[in-house]
């Protein structure tokens, strides 16, 4: 049994979440039936940070669409870089919210869960970011599962034009036995293919980057390759040749392929190799993304190999809202190794995107590119060297209720609008959209704010939330700082009698939002000059050396506590038991974190601007960890939340350019394009103070 020898540290693992909440499970159904999936484990060096080791489970599992799963027609393939290969019998549990989001057990690792979302078309993508509580006990992982189509997939389905891309560790795990350091040989690799729906790829030529070859493209040509299913199953056999100067063969072996029922996606690896590739096809006219996509993938940076002798790998699951496009993303990530933190971190940020109608686009930063498939529904992605990565997104899947009813998609935090599965917080403002949530709008008139508001109350694990604006498809309301000994919420709303869906929702210590001069929290911060509380505007920019004041909802627990929709005192300031930093696109900066004096519910960071930042737009960043790590040490390690969302104007009193962000955080915390677009019909509701927002209409 593979189980018995994998690793001794994995006996650590962590269990799921807490028996003493409930996770919503009405969306067990989405899976059932047969899948074919793949995962992929990655163990670091906890000295080196270089992968170590990995293994690699695959083939069938059935989901009885009751939150229990078992072995398909045979037993699970698993494969360890050093324990050699077996077979599997496997079985599990898993629980999905009605809105795709939840968690299923590790199919290899006993006590660990995998978490993550299942798309419009039935696929499941997740990572186990909470895999340990310490470097020793972790590791990073990805995980995909796809619906077996009715009939099964054959030659004929793969058919038209498919962009791949493809994240190995097998050269590099070979280089580590020899002298304990490798990552320099992770490759990350594209290439499209045109299968005829008759057995031939063609050739094709693959693209791709080494982890020490920096920004270098090499290139291998693969001639007259083949393909065939079996079962549903796809595969082909691609030569170790046609590398040319490259240190090694970017793609070689046997390679199997699972294809969504749609035939649009397509995702698997090799038989006896540590690698995930996955695939999209591309289809005529110009593809958009639009709504709701759910997300998961790998991250490699190798910006530092050549002078540290390793890299930075991660994995991730999470969620992007997608419109008129402006991204507003949350992801979920782990890094296992002894040079950065041992828990999971969050981050959440708003990007751009303009797809052409080739489907293929670059990220502004640089360092990533992208394909979108047919319709929309599929983005892939793929870093530029040297930082390496594979990223999937998927559709999320419509979700509808009918009298009283609580989107589970739409429960974000009200400075920040990310999507909801960054969760919540104590003290957290959170607005809940839905329909016939009440009777009218209505606005709380005073401070404190009341438990109940025209007749419509708020639930948050049994205790009751104060309700600051109600209204037919919106609340603004304050999660109850009780709720930080859960680490589930379950939400719920009564309107005059009549009951809601529940839904819920993980709890973190800290979900920073910062509120935006618009209502959907990108573009402009509502920051205020310290000096007048007037607005930061590029008309009346901050200038380096002053006191800017900065205002979000979610930095969890306070000391002094303060009692539940209360004003926040002024003799003694209530301050976050996070530690709280802030940096300007990259440059941090002097910080101090408090309750708004005089107001219930919302957080402000006093910012010294720094000097050397470039004159213009720049983001202002706001991130979390526990009160046993500094600000500086928070800053210049890993944040366990972080969010870079809005931009702040800086005049031009200072000179110079930004600083560099720490190589670990550059994929996660890179400076942002400033644009907003006035997006998914919200509009400002009634402000507590000087353009401060903390319920939006």
């Amino acid at each position: 049994m593979m189980r018995n020898v994998l690793l001794f540290l994995l006996l650590s693992a962590a269990v799921g979440p807490a028996a003493a909440q409930t996770w919503d499970s009405s969306g067990n159904s989405m899976l059932k039936g047969t899948y074919y999936f793949r995962e992929i484990y990655y163990f670091l060096d906890s000295s080196t940070g270089n992968v170590a080791e990995s293994a690699v489970i695959f083939n069938t599992l059935s989901f009885d669409g009751n939150g229990n799963y078992t072995n398909g027609s045979s037993p699970a393939i698993v494969v360890d870089s050093s324990q050699g290969s077996g077979s599997e019998a496997v079985k599990g549990t898993y629980s999905i919210a009605a809105s795709g989001y939840g968690f299923i057990s590790d199919p290899l690792i006993s006590g660990a869960y995998i978490y993550g979302l299942v798309s419009q078309q039935g696929i499941f993508i997740g990572s186990s970011t909470e895999s340990g509580s310490s470097t020793e006990a972790g590791y990073n992982n990805l995980f995909i599962a796809a619906p077996l189509a009715s009939p099964a997939a054959t030659v004929a389905t793969l058919k038209g034009t498919y962009n791949f891309v493809a994240f190995d560790v097998t050269s590099a795990l070979e280089e580590y036995e020899y002298d304990e350091y490798g990552d320099e040989y992770i490759t990350q690799s594209t290439f499209q293919v045109n299968p005829d729906g008759a057995g031939n790829l063609g050739t094709f030529t693959i693209n791709g980057y080494f982890g020490g070859g920096g920004s270098t493209v090499y290139t291998q040509t693969a001639s007259s390759i083949k393909y065939n299913f079996s079962n549903g199953a796809g595969s082909f056999t691609v030569p170790a040749t046609g590398y040319g100067s490259a240190p090694a063969a970017l793609m070689s072996g046997l390679k199997y392929m699972y294809v969504s029922p749609d035939g649009n996606f397509v995702f698997g690896g090799g038989t006896a190799s540590w690698d995930f590739f996955v695939g999209v096809r591309t289809g005529t006219g110009t593809p958009n993304l639009n709504g709701l996509y759910y997300q998961a993938g790998i991250d490699e940076d190798e910006s530092g190999v050549t002078s540290d002798g390793y890299g930075f790998l991660d994995t991730f699951y999470g969620s992007m809202y997608a419109t008129s496009g402006v991204l507003w993303e949350h992801e979920r990530l782990e890094y296992m190794n002894d040079y950065l933190a041992d828990y999971a971190t969050a981050s959440t940020f708003s990007d751009t995107y303009t797809v052409p109608s080739s489907g293929a686009y670059s990220d502004p930063s640089g360092i990533m590119n992208y394909v979108v498939g047919a319709g929309g529904a599929v983005r892939i992605g793929f870093g530029i060297g040297p930082y390496l990565a594979l990223n999937v997104a998927l559709q999320a899947p419509s979700v509808s209720g009918s009298g009283v009813w609580i989107n589970p998609q739409e429960v974000v935090n009200a400075g920040s609008s990310a999507p909801f599965t960054s969760g919540v917080s104590p003290g957290e403002f959170i607005t809940i959209y839905g329909s016939n949530l009440a009777p009218s709008a209505q606005t709380a008139s005073a401070i404190p704010f009341p438990t109940n508001l025209n007749g419509v109350s708020v639930t948050i694990n049994s205790l009751q939330a104060p309700v600051y604006y109600v209204s037919p498809t919106q609340i603004s309301a304050l999660v109850p700082y009780e709720t930080s000994s859960a680490t589930i919420a379950s939400i719920s709303v009564n309107n005059n009698g009549t009951a809601s869906n529940t839904v819920t929702a993980f709890v973190n210590p800290a979900t920073p939002g910062l509120f935006a001069q618009t209502s959907d929290g990108v573009g402009l911060g509502s920051i205020q000059h310290a000096a007048d509380y007037s607005l930061v505007t590029s008309a009346s920019p901050a200038q380096a050396g002053e006191t800017v004041v900065v205002y979000l909802a979610g930095l969890g627990a306070v000391s002094p506590s303060v009692a539940d929709g209360t004003a926040a005192p002024s003799s003694t300031l209530s301050q976050p038991t996070n530690t709280v930093f802030a940096d300007i696109s990259g440059t941090e900066a002097t910080a101090s974190a408090f309750l708004t004096p005089g107001l219930a519910g919302l957080y402000q960071v006093n910012v010294t601007i720094p000097s050397g930042l470039t004159s213009g737009l720049n983001t202002m960043d706001v991130g979390t960890c526990p009160s046993t790590i500094t600000a500086a040490d928070c800053y210049n390690g890993l944040p366990q939340s972080y969010t870079s969302e809005v931009t702040i104007p800086v005049g031009s009193g200072g000179s110079g350019s930004t600083s560099a962000l720490p190589a670990a955080m550059a994929q996660h915390r890179k400076p942002r394009a400033a644009v907003w677009s006035p997006v998914r019909r919200r509009t400002p509701s009634t402000c507590v103070a000087g353009g401060i927002c903390p319920g939006k209409q």
